[in-house]
């Protein structure tokens, strides 16, 4: 397949709010679970090793209109949630038998009481991670979340996997996340050849689909992207910040390159990426994914932070690794992890005399003529004076 005929393909099933991959997957293996999880990231080895399909959920974004979900929350938090109430209360979320919902922000945490009210017949677990300095308190606090999860997730699938299946499916996900590693360097190297758009629209496509063939699309994608390497542009390189849980509209993304930035780095979809090394294939299984996570979590304002300073030092690292012109700050409205670390992290970045601009969306955002003006007025001054 060519790389446009990859893309198009991951467009439609980003912009099929009725999940339709995932319930043909239901009918082509009948008596297995599909699971749901909520950003930011979830253990999905566990899920794949008990035989159910791991199916990501990140609202409905800007094609979605929101007429029961306003009622279930208050206007000054994010969209998200009400989002994902609104998929809920639509049926657009029925051929799931549960929904994980990870320790991201006080607003999750809710959204899973709300979701056991409301779908008392589904498994829902609010998933716990650590926030201890002592690593081996934390890991052996992790190792017994994910040992609580296997055993529920065996028991609702019928099926209890060993050390080998889990083994299997650790190196599976190992694969995986190198794949995206490099998806990830081929863009930094040749942002030209994989556009924003299409990175992004392929890790979307691939929270809907079995691992297995997330893998085989990805490397199917890369050659097609070497073997059709784009035009260069003269556009100033910068990785964006703070999206790490609601999404920006796919229009953002478009935005924000069209007007003369490529996107080098960001923390879109953070979960696929969410461990930084491979899971050890040795020993215990459910003790190496948890030391994993402990040892090698990507830096985010979702997971704890012992050193205060650490933060004030992280976007100087990554505009480096990066070849980075400058920062993009994009939070959504009312994102407490994002915008109480935003301080920090900008005050550190331009201390080391990195440009940063800031703004703020909605995942429903529909008008982008704010942001490309800003956007494009941030290159412009890049590329006239290094900075702002």
């Amino acid at each position: 397949m060519s790389r446009a005929s990859i893309a198009q393909w991951a467009k439609e099933l980003y912009e099929d709010l009725d999940f339709s991959v995932v319930r043909r997957w239901r009918e082509n293996n009948p008596g297995r679970k599909a699971i749901g999880y909520l950003p930011v990231y979830a253990p999905r080895e566990i899920l794949h090793a008990c035989g159910c399909l791991p199916v990501g959920i990140h609202g409905g974004g800007d094609r979605l209109e929101i007429i029961k979900g306003d009622a279930f929350y208050q206007s000054y938090i994010c969209h998200l949630p009400r989002s994902v109430i609104e998929l809920g209360q639509s049926g657009r979320l029925d051929m799931l038998s549960g929904v994980l919902f990870p320790s991201t922000c006080d607003v999750i945490r809710n959204l899973s009481g709300m979701w056991k009210l409301l779908y008392p017949e589904h498994y829902v677990r609010y998933i716990d991670v650590p926030q201890v300095a002592d690593p081996r308190i934390a890991t052996d606090f992790w190792a017994g979340e994910l040992r609580r999860l296997l055993s529920d997730l065996g028991e609702l699938s019928g099926h209890v996997p060993g050390e080998e299946e889990l083994r299997a499916s650790l190196a599976l996900y190992n694969d995986l996340r190198q794949a995206i590693r490099e998806l990830y360097a081929a863009r930094s190297e040749a942002p030209w050849t994989v556009p924003s758009e299409e990175l992004y629209l392929l890790l979307r496509a691939g929270e809907l689909i079995p691992p297995e063939e997330f893998l085989a699309k990805i490397r199917e994608y890369l050659a097609a992207a070497r073997a059709e390497p784009g035009r260069m542009r003269d556009n100033s390189r910068v990785i964006v910040v703070g999206s790490f849980c609601e999404q920006p509209p796919l229009g953002l993304i478009k935005t924000i390159e069209r007007a003369g930035c490529y996107i080098v780095d960001d923390d879109f979809i953070l979960g696929n990426r969410f461990l930084v090394e491979d899971v050890p294939l040795e020993g215990d299984p459910i003790e190496g994914l948890a030391a994993a996570f402990i040892q090698s979590a990507v830096k985010s304002s979702v997971v704890y932070e012992p050193d205060p300073e650490g933060k004030r030092t992280l976007l100087k690292a990554q505009v480096e690794a990066a070849r980075a012109d400058g920062v993009i700050f994009a939070a959504a409205s009312f994102c407490d992890p994002a915008l109480l670390d935003r301080p920090m992290l900008k005050d550190g970045a331009e201390k080391a005399g990195i440009p940063c601009i800031a703004f703020k969306f909605s995942e429903n955002s529909g008008q982008f003529q704010q942001f490309r003006e800003q956007a494009g007025t941030f290159s412009d001054s890049i590329k006239l004076w290094g900075g702002v």
